[in-house]
């Protein structure tokens, strides 16, 4: 898809040019907000919110085959300031739990399985227990599925580097999962 010509398309109030931009990006947006929020409601919010920020900017934005790291850039940077807000007011007493996602973002792609809710249970719940650096970085990539290239640009980190910790995340994630699904489990050479 050529986002530069959609979005020129767009800046000069092509409708049909900015349909096909949401379209396009929306839904991987709405995924990456819902993997870190587990809250579609709260996703679609934040995602409409991101959209609204492009559309105030598009005029600013220079084009540098960088469209979609701008666009997740901004995603993340208004899921960092809800969650901020969020952490400055009460927070409810009990055990509360994640509300299960509708849908992912990731439906469209060929390779989607829906998974059984103790097999999405547990993967959380060790991707919880990663670093935030380390959550981000599995989240731009499996759940936005965004390049390691455009994940650097956006982080501003060398590709390299990016990719020792996504497999170091992975390495950690299958340790943590080995022993509640076997097919997860490092092998002795993997350990090394």
């Amino acid at each position: 898809m050529d986002y530069a010509q959609l979005l020129k398309a767009a800046a000069h109030g092509d409708d049909q040019a900015w349909s096909e931009l949401v379209k396009a990006l929306a839904p991987r947006v709405h995924g990456l907000i819902v993997a870190n929020t587990r809250d579609p409601d709260l996703a679609e919010e934040i995602t409409q919110s991101v959209f609204c920020t492009v559309a105030e900017r598009v005029h600013d934005y220079v084009e540098q085959g960088r469209l979609e790291a701008w666009v997740f850039r901004i995603a993340m940077n208004r899921l960092r300031d809800e969650m901020r807000r969020r952490t400055r007011h009460a927070k409810p007493v009990g055990d509360v739990g994640f509300p299960e996602a509708q849908q992912s973002g990731r439906e469209d792609r060929p390779a989607y399985v829906r998974t059984d809710d103790e097999t999405a249970s547990a993967l959380w719940d060790a991707v919880r227990d990663l670093s935030p650096q380390d959550q981000e970085i599995l989240h731009l990539r499996h759940v936005a599925g965004i390049s390691f290239k455009t994940i650097a640009e956006m982080l501003d980190t060398p590709v390299g580097t990016l990719l020792a910790r996504h497999f170091r995340a992975l390495k950690r994630l299958r340790a943590q999962l080995g022993p509640v699904f076997p097919e997860f489990e490092l092998s002795e050479e993997d350990q090394q």
